[in-house]
């Protein structure tokens, strides 16, 4: 037969679904939020004695690259130094701004095999590590990537994924109150240490996350010789002769016996995933164990000796350790090993080709996780070692290698972590996207459809305190898209110093709040976000219903006072944000003025001063209601702000509005109605009461006097400025 004669599969169907047309949108997002990438204004921090602190004896820390900011560290092997791994800071390669805008730094050493010696945090700017969690959580979770590779897809999956199944080489536990912050730290230790591999290791992004497995549908019956004829199966044979050449001029005496032609070791090399090969010489059902036992996406390679069982040489002999990496047999792949370790599978019994020498044999299986693909071009590697010397002896060693080359459509090779780092994120919280959409779709004609649902007294008030439920519940303690001024914090300091918003692409639900919180500010103003999307506020409301049965009963601010209160929310903003372009840490202090993180960040779980504060607030709020809001938040301070581009004076008003009827005005618990009957527009929360009063022929009062004279009703309302 011909080689790679296979026959034709059946034509692959389309692939379903809608992935490139999330993707274009994912894209398009980034392109409208990514601003200029710039270099750093802040590089690494550790110098050599530090590095020294980190590395201590018998670690030895070699010179600074040149070109690259990295620190060889190394370790004596044998009487010379051998690289224990590279160290380098994460923000030097990837400063990537993390939730507040800042990029994290990192202290990473990576093996030269491509895996994590250690990682450990030096600095970094997430609020939810900054007197919220503390800093141990976020220890814990760096500590997770020591012995992982970079060569594979690290994925953040949910609090205790490994312990529900998630694959332990792929996947690092997340926390569950830091989402955004632990995805960007981990896509700044993969992409800087990749940066690393690129440079030092010779391999970078191509084969992470690649996913190379054999087509199951490619198989015909094919004899050991066919096999070897189309270079499926590979032979490697040292002969005395060749060894003896190997070692000539080394000064090890030939203990080789018998002829010069005669076979010193001789090996059938074979990759097993193809059923082209893998049936043919491990017959069916062995074929079908082993992949049953070997998993999706990893790879097993079989090595038979045909060489004499008992000589020292045969590598696969009885000296050889069922389950361990083979000490002298090693895969190589672009001048990279790959870790290949025996299965410990049975090694003797029927099943095996006909025409297969009886010698003993290895499987050795391959992770997916180490980047190997057996379409490209690999080596397998045979060492031969001898001593010289008899008192102080001195090994010296030989290799003899075998290449194998497979043909690309024996294979199926998909990479199922395409596209940008942040586009992970939202596949992953694609539910919550969705039911936040759904909300925001059904309060739109709610708000806009004047004389609809808001007209209903009644239904109106348990629609709002449903909807204010589910922002609560899901949007802030589940969802954990609770807006907050550090966003506004992250745009200053990407503006100041990163000019990077990618960070932004990293929370999702935050994200998509923010695009129509921004929207609605320019077509209704502040309250459309204050008044129903805001998690805090939300809660605020509803302590807010317990002043009536615990007969409280508000507390009348005076006008003058007021309007001073009023003012303080832009004096706590200009601060904070005046301090984060500064380049001042001042800034996260500040920040802690919003109660949020507390509340619902963190559900309450914090130090006892920030839950005295945040309850403190709640308490006051059955007094003076939203009085947080009103007087002290900063991130309604930049939305009332950002509304003054509002477009519509939408909230309807009656010529008789101020003057004589003066109803909605004393209804307004936040006072966001002038004497006059104006609409303030930068205090209204959109609570939409005065619509609905407006609308009910029972209440209105124009309305009312008009009934009570016998009169049509009033004039349809208009909206006036």
């Amino acid at each position: 037969m011909r080689c790679g004669a296979s026959p034709q599969p059946p034509a692959p169907r389309a692939a379903v679904g809608g992935g490139r047309g999330a993707g274009l949108l994912l894209r398009a997002a980034l392109l409208l939020l990514a601003v200029l990438l710039a270099h750093p204004a802040a590089a690494g921090q550790l110098d050599r004695a530090a590095i020294e602190r980190h590395f201590p004896p018998p670690l030895v820390v070699g010179e600074k690259d040149d070109r690259l900011p990295v620190w060889p560290i190394l370790k004596q092997q044998a009487g010379s130094y051998e690289v224990f791994a590279y160290a380098f800071e994460s923000v030097d390669l990837a400063p990537i701004p993390g939730f507040g805008g800042t990029p994290p730094d990192l202290l990473i050493a990576l093996a030269p095999d491509g895996t994590f010696r250690d990682v450990t945090v030096l600095s970094h700017h997430e609020p939810v590590f900054l007197e919220g969690l503390g800093p141990e959580p976020l220890f814990a979770f760096v500590e997770q990537y020591a012995g992982l590779s970079a060569r594979q897809a690290i994925r953040v999956g949910r609090p205790n994924a490994r312990a529900a199944g998630a694959a332990p080489q792929t996947t690092v536990d997340g926390i569950s109150m830091a989402t955004a912050s632990t995805r960007v730290i981990n896509q700044s230790i993969l992409a800087s240490a990749l940066a690393v591999a690129r440079a030092k290791l010779g391999f970078g992004a191509a084969n992470v996350g690649l996913k190379v497995e054999a087509r199951p549908d490619l198989y015909q019956p094919l004899a050991l010789a066919d096999l070897l004829a189309c270079g499926w199966v590979k032979r490697l044979m040292v002969t005395n002769a060749d060894a003896a050449s190997a070692f000539r001029g080394t000064g090890v005496a030939d203990p080789s016996e018998g002829p010069p032609d005669a076979a010193l070791t001789d090996l059938y090399v074979a990759a097993l995933d193809p059923p082209a090969i893998g049936r043919n010489l491990l017959g069916q059902a062995r074929y079908d164990a082993l992949m049953h036992e070997l998993g999706p996406g990893n790879h097993a390679v079989m090595v038979i000796s045909a060489g004499p069982e008992d000589a020292p040489e045969n590598p696969v002999g009885d000296r050889f350790v069922l389950g361990a990496v083979p000490e002298r047999l090693a895969i190589s792949q672009g001048g990279l090993i790959v870790n290949a370790r025996d299965m410990a599978v049975e090694r003797r019994g029927a099943g095996l080709a006909e025409g297969l020498p009886p010698g003993p044999w290895t499987i050795l299986r391959i992770d997916q996780a180490a980047g190997f693909d057996p379409s490209a071009p690999w080596v397998l590697t045979e060492t031969i070692v001898r001593e010289r010397g008899q008192i102080l002896s001195e090994k010296i060693a030989r290799t003899f290698t075998v290449e194998t080359a497979l043909p690309a459509d024996l294979f199926t090779r998909s990479r199922p972590d395409d596209g940008p780092s942040w586009t992970d994120p939202w596949r992953a919280r694609a539910p919550e996207l969705a039911l936040i959409g759904l909300m925001l779709a059904v309060l739109v004609p709610v708000l806009s459809r004047q004389r609809g649902l808001v007209a209903d007294r009644r239904r109106f008030a348990l629609f709002r305190l449903g909807f204010l439920a589910l922002t609560l519940g899901f949007v802030g303690w589940f969802a954990q898209a609770q807006l907050s001024i550090v966003t506004l914090v992250g745009l200053v300091r990407a503006a100041t110093v990163t000019h990077d918003l990618a960070f932004l692409l990293y929370d999702p639900p935050s994200l998509v709040l923010w695009a129509f919180a921004l929207v609605a500010l320019v077509a209704w103003g502040r309250g459309t976000f204050c008044g129903w999307l805001c998690p805090f506020g939300a809660l605020q409301e509803f302590v807010g219903l317990l002043a009536r049965p615990l007969r409280i009963r508000p507390v009348a601010v005076p006008p003058g006072l007021d309007r001073a209160l009023r003012s303080l929310k832009y004096v706590v903003l200009a601060g904070i944000l005046g301090a984060a372009a500064a380049g001042s840490p001042l800034a996260d202090t500040l920040s802690e003025v919003e109660p949020f993180k507390t509340a619902i960040t963190l559900y309450f779980v914090r130090a006892w001063p920030f839950v005295a504060y945040a309850a403190g607030l709640l308490v006051l709020n059955l007094f003076v209601f939203k009085g947080f809001c009103r007087y002290l938040c900063p991130l309604g301070a930049g939305l009332a702000l950002l509304g003054r581009v509002r477009i519509l004076d939408w909230i309807p008003r009656r010529a008789e509005c101020g003057s004589p009827c003066q109803l909605c005005k004393v209804r307004c618990r936040y006072g966001a109605i002038a004497p006059s009957g104006r609409v303030d527009y930068a205090e209204c929360f959109q609570c939409m009461e005065c619509v609905t009063i407006i609308h009910d022929p029972g209440q209105c009062v124009p309305q009312v006097v008009a009934h009570k004279r016998g009169r049509r009703a009033a004039p349809r309302p208009v909206t006036v400025g």
